[in-house]
């Protein structure tokens, strides 16, 4: 594939995550954390096979670098996959605002729940830095991990979208309550861009800790099935 469709559809697929999951968190009226929850997996699952013949659909830079660790992509190619992220879910960031803006009464990002990761007064259960660094880095490894396990040989062709939606899924009803669940740099940068305030001074940490499990899931990988 040329570097220009592998952008296109990482771009795609990441705005495609974002309008599902923290759309639905945003725009959703009550919507609670089982919800949201199956927004993310199915957005995941519907990407996956929208895009995945394509990219693979990475759609998540922790993804990308984990892929990379585990030499199951070309670390040349990493910078045209996280650079596509990183714009698609900005644009559906503001897209998600541009609809929220409609409501009655009106929607700011800076003051209203704009779906960001954080911890302390961030976290929708009050959780501290130290919980969320735990629970970032677990379950990023899973889901590299899992990723991982879908390419092998031996996993039954077709059911690799199913499957890190379900995964994906999991992880939410999981860690919601924690941090708000990102596991995905790029989804927690189209969110942090809008809402500003903690959230963008916080946003590193969901950078560094998914990109840790990332590897660190490549490495469990490689270990058991090499």
């Amino acid at each position: 594939m040329k570097k220009s469709q592998l952008f296109a559809a990482e771009a795609f697929g990441t705005f495609l995550l974002v309008i599902g999951g923290p759309g639905t968190a945003v725009l959703v009226k009550d919507a609670g954390g089982l919800m949201v929850s199956l927004a993310f997996g199915l957005s995941l699952l519907v990407a996956a096979y929208a895009i995945g013949p394509v990219s693979g659909c990475h759609i998540n830079p922790a993804v990308t670098i984990g892929l990379v660790a585990a030499k199951k992509l070309d670390a040349a190619l990493a910078p045209t996959y996280i650079v596509g992220q990183l714009l698609g879910g900005a644009i559906g960031g503001a897209a998600i605002l541009g609809v929220a803006g409609g409501m009655k009464g009106g929607f700011t990002a800076t003051t209203k729940n704009f779906a960001v990761n954080g911890w302390d007064a961030l976290s929708p259960g009050g959780f501290n830095f130290a919980s969320m660094v735990i629970v970032e880095i677990i379950l990023t490894a899973v889901l590299v991990y899992v990723v991982l396990s879908t390419g092998h040989e031996k996993f039954s062709a077709g059911m690799g979208g199913l499957t890190a939606g379900a995964t994906l899924a999991l992880i939410h009803m999981i860690s919601i309550p924690v941090d708000n669940t990102s596991v995905n740099p790029a989804r927690s940068f189209a969110m942090a861009i809008f809402a500003g305030g903690d959230s963008l001074s916080q946003l590193w940490a969901f950078f560094a800790f998914p990109i840790l499990g990332g590897v660190l899931g490549a490495m469990l990988y490689r270990f058991i099935t090499d």
